[in-house]
Parts: structure tokens; C-alpha cells; sequence
């Protein structure tokens, strides 16, 4: 299967390295990923400045550019041929709920299907993950499942992983997502010369997670697998939205 491979930690992140080196043994990857790390960066394009591509090695390339500019790069006529499978990851940190709307790690799986690939982005709930191995057996399983039975490539997979050694995992579960309740206030300071600035806080914690969610899974050592689509409306609005708009 020819697999193509980014994330948004940057080009030199464990996480990517660590998959690299499994799916090479069995898999034709390439390797597309930004430059730096650029966590939080959802779907963002670079429209207005050119994409500079520098090869670090055979069918490696490291982008000035965000984790969805990798992808869209590499399928809209960088790469002489097509993957099959847009992977991204390993993210160090969860990408669960309200954390799909911004990362860059999801952002860069949603080009893939954009595009017209199956893609996966996978995450070690972590910030520090101290067993990516186990996220690394945990996606090279998903990955030979959909070479033996392809998943439509209309949908993305959003994989959270428990940080933990793989025999302590209680299996992988489908999953909805969760939501998060209002994150922490930001956070104020100064620079060195005495300016002020501000921090955005932290995420705030789960308000939606009960049994069947992403979060769910993961409370309870689980690999959570998310199938997550493009379709913002809020279909349910949509008759009630409709008798307000008449009534104006």
C-alpha cells in the first residue's frame, strides 16, 4: 500500500518517526509534514505566501507550511502517484470532542479525504506519550484492516490511543464524538521589556462524555475510532430556522 504520512508536531517529531519506521518494514510511505510544530492549526491553507519544500531524505520532505498544506501538496501534484492512505500522526496530546475543530492533526486527515483518499489521524492522549509503541501496533493493525477491507474514503477515522503499554489496552471501540465544556480563562503576563501579552488558556474539560463517547473510551483505557465527516449543518435547526426566517 503506498501510505502518505504527516502530522502537525513537525517533520522531526517522535511520533511521525516512530510510525515511519513500522509502516516502512511492510508499506511504500511518504513523508510530508511541516516544518515546525504547528498544534492548533485545523485546517488552515497558506494562500498567500509560496510552499517551500525541502527533501531530507528518499521520499522524506519537510514544508514551510501548515499539516493541511502538506497533504493538499503532496495529492494535488507534487507526488508522481497517489497514495492509498493519508495517515496523520502520531499527535502527542488527545484530539477528542471540540479538539477536532482545531487541530492540526485532524486538519491534515480531512485534506486527505478532501481529496478523495481514505485517511486516519491518530493521537497518543498524551503530552508526553511514554509508549508509542503502542500507538504505533495500535494504527499498523487499522492499517492492514483496511488493506484486506477498504473503508470508504468519504470518511476519516479519528484515533485516540490510551498512553499505555499495549496489553493493558481494553480494545478499540467506535466512538462519537464528545464535547468539552468552556475552556480556562486566558492567561495574562509580560514579555522581557515589560509588554503585555496574553496566554490562550487551557481546554476545558468534558461536558458531553458519557457512555459512547471518545472521551468514555479513553477514561476507560480504550482505543477510541471516530468516523468524522465535513457537514457543519446543524440539521435539526434547520425546520425551526426556517418558521423564524418566515416570521421576520
Amino acid at each position: 500500500m503506498r501510505i502518505l504520512l504527516s502530522n502537525d508536531d513537525g517533520f522531526s517529531a517522535p511520533g511521525l518517526r516512530h510510525l515511519l519506521q513500522a509502516l516502512r518494514t511492510t508499506h511504500d510511505v511518504t513523508v510530508m509534514a511541516p516544518d515546525r510544530n504547528c498544534s492548533g492549526a485545523s485546517n488552515a491553507l497558506t494562500l498567500r505566501a509560496p510552499l517551500r519544500v525541502e527533501a531530507r531524505a528518499e521520499n522524506e520532505f519537510c514544508v514551510m507550511g501548515t499539516p493541511a498544506d502538506c497533504v493538499h501538496l503532496a495529492l494535488a501534484g507534487f507526488l508522481p502517484e497517489l497514495p492509498d492512505l493519508v495517515i496523520s500522526g502520531i499527535n502527542a496530546g488527545r484530539n477528542l470532542g471540540d479538539d477536532t475543530l482545531y487541530s492540526g492533526t485532524v486538519g491534515a486527515a480531512l485534506e486527505g479525504r478532501h481529496l478523495g483518499r481514505a485517511s486516519i489521524a491518530v493521537s497518543s492522549v498524551a503530552l508526553r506519550p511514554q509508549h508509542y509503541e503502542t500507538a504505533v501496533r495500535v494504527t499498523c493493525a487499522l492499517v492492514e484492516r483496511l488493506a484486506a477491507k477498504p473503508w470508504g474514503a468519504g470518511v476519516t477515522l479519528n484515533v485516540n490511543v490510551p498512553d499505555l503499554p499495549y496489553g493493558q489496552l481494553g480494545g478499540c471501540v467506535a466512538t462519537r464524538l464528545g464535547r468539552r465544556g468552556r475552556a480556562l480563562p486566558i492567561a495574562p503576563a509580560e514579555d522581557p521589556r515589560g509588554r503585555s501579552i496574553w496566554w490562550i488558556g487551557e481546554v476545558g474539560d468534558s461536558d458531553d462524555g458519557g457512555a459512547g463517547t471518545d472521551f468514555h473510551a479513553i477514561a476507560h483505557g480504550r482505543v477510541s475510532v471516530t468516523p468524522l465527516g465535513v457537514d457543519l449543518t446543524h440539521h435539526a435547526a434547520l425546520t425551526e430556522l426556517s418558521g423564524w426566517l418566515e416570521a421576520a
